[in-house]
């Protein structure tokens, strides 16, 4: 039995977090999307006990996002999978950062753990049901995922929702302008449920494209 998880839509689960919705991890059929920061650690292998998980992959290399990956990794025996162009930052627990004085300065803080990425996934791919989108800006190599049978997306940090939808913080994006290039093409695809990375799920596919800023 998962512990402390919601079923979203048919084999999506969201693990709840605390405080709820703040940082999200999902459980996609048999793979775990994100895993919150190093402190998240016990609290997703709790939440996933008894529960097949065959894979993790991670929408982007942040340390909110992988911070709990290798512990996870390395206690279920699964291998990481993410974004081709983020696998290195993962590897070497260097994320790329953005211009200017605030990123230089966190750049500087204690990174999660290390850890060898198994699989560099592409636009295209296929992970559970979902197919991979390469959404670049927020990181270089920043995917989302999307289901067109029901139009369930999860888009990482494409956009987030705290608390109401808007484009990430410009101080952790690498790229703005691809950054919204990407909510574009996530509006577009008008999802009857999107899942963020921060905040809580969304089911109005118009609040989307209301998001993305006017002029982009």
């Amino acid at each position: 039995m998962i512990r402390r998880v919601r079923e979203l839509a048919p084999g999506v689960h969201q693990l709840l977090g605390k405080p709820p919705h703040f940082v999200n991890a999902y459980l996609v059929g048999d793979v775990l999307v994100d895993a919150g920061t190093p402190a998240s650690r016990r609290r997703i292998l709790r939440d996933l006990s008894g529960h097949k998980v065959s894979a993790h992959l991670v929408t982007h290399a942040h340390p909110d996002h992988f911070g709990s990956s290798a512990a996870v990794c390395e206690e279920l025996g699964v291998p990481l999978w993410t974004g081709a162009k983020d696998a290195e930052a993962i590897e070497t627990a260097t994320p790329v950062t953005g211009p200017g004085r605030i990123p230089k300065l966190m750049s500087k803080m204690p990174m999660p753990p290390a850890w060898q990425v198994g699989r560099g996934l592409a636009e295209g791919d296929e992970v559970a049901g979902f197919e991979v989108l390469d959404t670049p800006g927020h990181s270089p190599g920043h995917i989302a995922l999307w289901r067109e049978s029901d139009r369930v997306l999860l888009c990482g940090d494409v956009f987030i929702r705290l608390p109401k939808v808007r484009e990430p913080w410009s101080f952790l994006t690498v790229d703005i302008a691809e950054n919204r290039s990407s909510m574009r093409r996530l509006a577009e695809l008008r999802p009857e449920l999107a899942l963020f990375g921060h905040g809580k799920p969304l089911r109005d596919p118009e609040r989307l494209s209301r998001a993305v800023p006017s002029g982009s």
